[in-house]
């Protein structure tokens, strides 16, 4: 099967699993999206929706954020994984958005990408749930996938996305970005899983990466 024809196949059946699709982070404008996705590192999505409330809260834009001290900032998110690190990211980028961007969140990943904290990935999904801009932004989920799925190599990150764009059409990007998310966490997790009962890895994954899974 061509990897284009695996694709299309692969697409509708996640379609049909997860024909709505909520966005996995709470947030309210571009701000609190921002700041959700750039603690979400390292943290599952439920323990950041924990702890935002709280900080949101106190400020759910970039000015009322830079007016609180990095302390408080801390406090708020300390149950996050790399919180010191986070929370000064968070105050200096909110800043930074006030100082050059008149107190918006910027919508281009070059300016998203030059704030502190704020990775590839990260700019992705702020561009493709803030703003609807296509994107794929590529998780540990995806990436595990694609390689199982036969769709990308697994060698890294960036091969996986430009492989992702190349097999899927633009359009359904942003929906397939949180879809595999969500098959990845209720199907096929990385660890223990049995391919062979996969309702995608059964009859997309090679018999070669079949075997390698079996003998983890």
């Amino acid at each position: 099967m061509k990897r284009s024809e695996k694709a299309e196949r692969i697409a509708q059946q996640l379609e049909a699993l997860y024909p709505v699709i909520p966005i996995p982070l709470d947030h309210s404008n571009p701000f609190e999206l921002l700041v959700a996705v750039l603690m979400s590192a390292q943290t599952t999505d439920l323990k950041v929706n924990e702890v935002t409330p709280a900080l949101f809260a106190k400020a759910d834009n970039p000015k009322s954020m830079a007016n609180l001290s990095i302390d408080v900032i801390l406090n708020d998110i300390r149950q996050v994984g790399l919180a010191p690190t986070k929370a000064k990211n968070i105050h200096r980028l909110s800043e930074m958005l006030n100082e050059l961007h008149e107190g918006s969140v910027p919508d281009s990943f070059e300016e998203l990408e030059a704030l502190p904290g704020v990775g590839h990935k990260t700019a992705s999904v702020v561009m493709s749930q803030a703003f609807g801009v296509p994107a794929f932004p590529v998780d540990t989920h995806i990436h595990r996938l694609a390689a199982r799925w036969g769709l990308s190599d697994g060698s890294n990150v960036t091969k996986t996305e430009r492989d992702l764009k190349a097999v899927f059409p633009r359009e359904k990007w942003n929906d397939l970005h949180l879809q595999i998310i969500f098959f990845g966490r209720e199907y096929c997790p990385a660890r223990f899983h049995d391919l062979t009962k996969c309702p995608i890895c059964s009859w997309s994954a090679t018999k070669k990466r079949i075997r390698e899974e079996t003998r983890k």
